[in-house]
């Protein structure tokens, strides 16, 4: 359980810097990296208590990582 964690954190860190890099979203890289990991844990802790996922731990993170960025900044964006 705690090396999923782990692994859920460091693929959400490398979704968010990938999407600043490719110009995907213009938050800023730390930004962007804390909307990821927030995103990906919040969905893994749904994972645990409800056992809701769409595949493997991974790509889990990866889903939640690029949804999270969707949704967060757009909804306070003017």
């Amino acid at each position: 359980m705690f090396p999923t964690l782990i692994g859920t954190v460091v693929i959400a860190g490398i979704v968010g810097y990938a999407a600043e890099k490719s110009g995907f979203t213009r938050n800023g890289y730390l930004q962007s990296i804390i909307i990821c990991v927030g995103g990906a844990f919040l969905f893994y802790f749904i994972r645990i208590m409800f056992g809701l996922k769409f595949g493997s731990a991974g790509f889990d993170a990866i889903l939640s990582s690029i949804g999270a960025l969707i949704i967060v900044p757009t909804h306070w964006r003017r």
